[in-house]
């Protein structure tokens, strides 16, 4: 058997700016003293002079971009999601997303596999606060092939984009010809029983819960849906009303993230399917190794399959 592929979406975020940046000279990065960590630094090395460090002034940072966007440019703003989607969140909203402006957020660190580096900088709350935010697309790819996609895509889209990712290396799902469709979930497997919406490292954890739950004779539906916002409805729906039941599984607070979204647009169709999110709940996290802390949180593979039975229950 091949060797699995593991590789973190930031690294794969670094890799597809160097390619924009090769292809468009009108690609503009900035970041906040942690180039280093973001991977933007694989852009400061190839294209010195269309890097800036703002320093560690994420707010005064997302200014900086919205102007240079206003010239004409697709600029890059990158640090970790915390400050990107907390700090910063005003400009973000009022001299960003207010105006229409074009620049993408690349936030990465996010979610609870920011690890040792504890509750202070694991944002579990960033989808939440960026899908109040009018204008704004959220995207969160769920591998390296996936994220160079998205990049290329968001670079293509006029208009502010928040891309999400992780610090922990995931394994590969998809082929290199994968095509990224904007705005179009990805049915990943099809099933009866239950449908599994799952976003970001909380995708390969969905394939690994299908494979458990098949050999207990349940059938589920895989939806890999890497954009938030704006939802797919029209896929999730179709499944729901196929299978009947509904799991969403993110890392991100079950408030105001991926499991707010579909329950939304669930009540909203007037279709009575069980909606059963998995996610961090109303809690912050913790220092620790990042594989570990997925696991006491309940971020895999076994409690997706609970999280699927009680789901099927509520039929």
């Amino acid at each position: 058997m091949a060797d699995v592929i593991k590789t973190a979406t930031r690294d794969a975020y670094g890799k597809a700016l160097v390619e924009l940046g090769g292809k468009n000279d009108k690609v503009i990065v900035l970041d906040a003293d942690l180039a280093a960590a973001t991977k933007t630094g694989m852009f400061k090395k190839e294209f010195p002079e269309r890097f800036f460090d703002t320093g560690i002034a994420e707010s005064n940072m997302m200014g900086v971009a919205a102007g240079l966007s206003t010239t004409g440019y697709t600029v890059f703003a990158s640090t970790f999601a915390m400050f990107a989607a907390g700090r910063a969140y005003e400009q973000v909203r009022n001299s960003i997303a207010y105006p229409n402006l074009n620049v993408k957020i690349g936030a990465t660190h996010a979610g609870i596999s920011v690890g040792e580096d504890g509750a202070s900088h694991q944002c579990c709350e960033d989808i939440a606060l960026m899908r109040a935010i009018p204008n704004m697309v959220i995207i969160n790819p769920a591998d390296d092939v996936e994220t160079r996609a998205a990049v290329l895509a968001a670079a293509e889209y006029e208009g502010p984009v928040y891309m999400r990712f992780g610090r922990l290396a995931v394994p590969r799902i998809f082929d290199e010809d994968y095509k990224f469709e904007w705005g179009k979930a990805v049915v990943l497997s099809e099933g009866k029983d239950v449908t599994i919406c799952a976003t970001g490292l909380m995708v390969n954890e969905a394939i690994q819960a299908k494979e458990l739950l098949a050999a207990e004779g349940i059938s589920a539906e895989i939806i890999n849906v890497h954009t938030i916002k704006p939802l797919d409805a029209e896929t999730i729906l179709a499944s729901a009303a196929k299978t009947g039941a509904i799991v969403t599984a993110e890392e991100h607070s079950i408030i105001g993230g991926l499991g707010g979204a579909v329950a939304e647009t669930v009540c909203e169709s007037g279709k009575c399917v069980p909606v059963v999110r998995l996610g961090v709940n109303d809690e912050f996290g913790k220092s620790g190794p990042a594989v570990e802390l997925l696991h006491i949180y309940g971020l895999d593979a076994q409690n997706i399959v609970a999280k699927a039975k009680q789901a099927i229950s509520l039929k």
